[in-house]
């Protein structure tokens, strides 16, 4: 289980996923020593590929140190909140809420998630100096191990190692902080998936450049400007009250037939105020006043245009005409019985659109002297092109979180309405929505929004660490001790609160819970010490009690594709218990009786619908002779009309 990862890392080297991938694909390119041969790869490529031995790149301290880490095997196994997970509201839920270090979840996830991810959201640290970014992922590698792994000298490996020990907060280690976590994010989505990232001026520009490198400068999207209201008092030079939200997608050849649209901002805002005041008598007059006083709100100014009122709605006069369009025609208008002024373009109707829209009351008169327009209405369902600036005051939000929690427990959380925004335009009724900067858990808040008002079944996945909160905080003060604990505690009381507003809901608002956790010292030095022993008749460690059963099982589906949402069923061969899901059959406990083993080979041989073809064992909860037992027995499947295979595999 540990012992086999430390086995993998012990190989681990920078380029070892590139290079896993060469030998699949062009192993013709490999000579007998093992060496590459780039003239033959060259040949394979000539074709349609125009080789450049010119170009640029992004370059940073500890780049292949970034790169090692994401071909390293996380050592942390899942540990679920069992009593959490067990309650009504969460049992059978498929959201997933991860409490750790986002590097091992992400690499966790890809164990069953991997291409299945429709939308990751990500608000990681901005680098300011003071929003607390220190680079801290140290795998305590010694300098002669990095010089071996990464083939570079010891002066650079020296380096990196006091890079990651003494807590920096420079470009490079924000650089190689972000590195492995975009590249495990990347090959979370799918072909038609899209990430956005939150960022500000200080790492702004690196961002661009690593996501250009990591998910391709072809499959970039846009930079989005998110005017957040706020501004940060420069008051020699200039206040900025913006950041970004950088989108690329998986591959653009895979969006090649899709529309990416947006309600209007703001349209069901005044479409709802013409309708409330229409009901209570308002004239138009008067509602056209109120809807221009909303106008004079930054979140409601783009609108402005939209600046007439009749009995139907609020609308525009839109231009009815085009370049060369016919001029030999023209409409009466009936309030003053004369011809209306042919457009200088032409018409951009036939004169029978016209007629028609005449009949529906749909043409704008205006001024005599002027051309006539088209009267396009505001209502609560106006999809629009997604503009890339965007207004969502952050504020908004603060005070949410401080009405929620009665007080300030999180700085800057991100508007849930962007993050809607986000998901209404990019996403599909059943997606999967990723966020491995979860903090105060505004994309799961969203997801649950979204989900109510579209009735979707989108499902989220939070990644947390479990980062202390400052002490003497109202935070502290109200009982949380680290930030995941606010994220969840946010999730429970927005999910009341949609209960509360919708009585009858149906809706999956709750989420799995569960914790990545390291192996403590004892535990590693028992894993170290353990060999198997022909003669030995017991086993003797408490290995297996350290690890906890539930532990062991969920970390298993997991890693073998079963994700972390789904549950074995339990199986009982003579007393003893078994594991079963689909083509894995997970034996744990120890002293696996012979009555057991006949069992089990009975029930393969007598049941249909029983044909897991792997049997993984907790190696160490089995003598030497338990485990000759079951392989022996399981030979005989070999020979029966089902002709099994069973694949043995002991894992340590």
């Amino acid at each position: 289980m540990i012992k086999n990862t430390w086995e993998k890392n012990e190989n681990a080297s920078a380029n070892k996923k590139e290079i896993t991938v060469l030998k699949e694909h062009f192993p013709a390119c490999f000579k007998e020593d093992g060496s590459f041969d780039i003239e033959r790869f060259k040949e394979y490529l000539s074709e349609d590929i125009n080789v450049v031995n010119e170009g640029y790149e992004l370059k940073f301290l500890g780049k292949n140190y970034a790169r090692l880490l994401v071909t390293l095997e996380t050592e942390t196994v899942i540990v679920p909140n069992e009593e959490h997970n067990q309650k009504e509201e969460n049992k059978d839920s498929e959201n997933i809420y991860i409490t750790g270090d986002n590097l091992d979840g992400l690499k966790h996830l890809l164990k069953s998630y991997a291409g299945k991810v429709k939308c990751i959201y990500i608000d990681p640290p901005y680098n300011t100096g003071s929003d607390g970014f220190v680079y801290n992922d140290n795998f305590n590698f010694t300098v002669e191990e990095l010089t071996e792994k990464l083939s570079i000298g010891e002066e650079q490996a020296q380096r990196i190692l006091d890079l990651t020990k003494r807590g920096s907060a420079s470009h490079s280690a924000w650089l190689m902080f972000m590195y492995p976590r975009l590249q495990l994010a990347r090959d979370l989505l799918s072909d038609d998936g899209v990430i956005f990232i939150s960022i500000d001026d200080n790492e702004q520009a690196n961002l661009k450049l690593l996501c250009d490198e990591v998910l391709g400068e072809e499959n970039f999207v846009s930079l989005n400007i998110h005017k957040n209201n706020s501004n940060k008092n420069q008051t020699n030079l200039i206040g900025v009250s913006t950041e970004y939200v950088c989108c690329y997608v998986k591959s653009k050849d895979s969006l090649d037939n899709v529309k990416w649209r947006v309600q209007k901002k703001g349209t069901r805002d005044i479409h709802a105020l013409f309708s409330r005041l229409k009901k209570q008598g308002y004239s138009n007059d008067k509602i056209l006043e109120e809807v221009k006083d909303m106008y004079k709100r930054p979140k409601y100014s783009h609108l402005s245009r939209w600046n007439k009122v009749d009995d139907k709605g609020v609308f525009k006069d839109a231009d009815l005409s085009r370049n060369g369009g016919p001029k030999d025609y023209t409409i009466i208008n009936p309030h003053t019985g004369e011809e209306c002024v042919i457009p200088n373009r032409g018409w951009g109707k036939s004169y029978e659109e016209l007629l028609r829209l005449q009949e529906e009351d749909l043409i704008y008169y205006g001024d005599p002297n002027t051309p006539p327009g088209f009267k396009d209405y505001i209502n609560s369902d106006s999809p629009t092109v997604v503009d890339s600036f965007w207004y969502f005051d952050n504020s908004t939000d603060t005070r949410f979180l401080r009405e929620l929690f009665g007080g300030d427990v999180f700085d800057n959380p991100k508007p849930v309405e962007m993050i809607q925004q986000i998901l209404e335009f990019t996403t599909n009724e059943n997606d999967i929505i990723v966020d491995f900067f979860a903090g105060s858990s505004t994309t799961a808040h969203a997801v649950m929004n979204v989900n109510t008002l579209n009735n979707h079944n989108l499902k989220y996945i939070m990644i947390q660490l479990d980062e202390e909160v400052q002490k003497n905080s109202f935070a502290f003060e109200s009982g949380y001790k680290t930030i995941d604990q606010i994220g969840r505690d946010r999730i429970i009381k927005c999910s009341n609160i949609i209960k509360d507003n919708n009585e009858d809901i149906k809706k999956d608002l709750g989420f799995k819970h569960f914790i990545l956790k390291n192996p403590t010292n004892d535990t590693i030095n028992k894993l170290i010490e353990f060999t198997p022993k022909k003669d030995e008749m017991i086993i003797n460690n408490t290995i297996l009690d350290e690890f906890g059963i539930p532990t062991v099982v969920t970390t298993w589906l997991n890693n073998d594709g079963y994700g972390l949402t789904t549950e074995a069923e339990k199986i009982l061969f003579a007393g003893y218990e078994s594991y079963f899901k689909d083509k894995h059959l997970y034996l744990v406990h120890p002293e696996l009786p012979n009555e057991a083993i006949e069992e089990l080979v009975v029930k393969y041989e007598t049941d249909g619908n029983f044909n897991p073809e792997n049997i993984v064992l907790f190696g160490y909860s089995f003598t030497w002779t338990e485990l000759e037992s079951l392989k022996t027995n399981l030979k005989r499947l070999q020979d029966t009309e089902k002709n099994l295979r069973i694949n043995f595999d002991v894992r340590y």
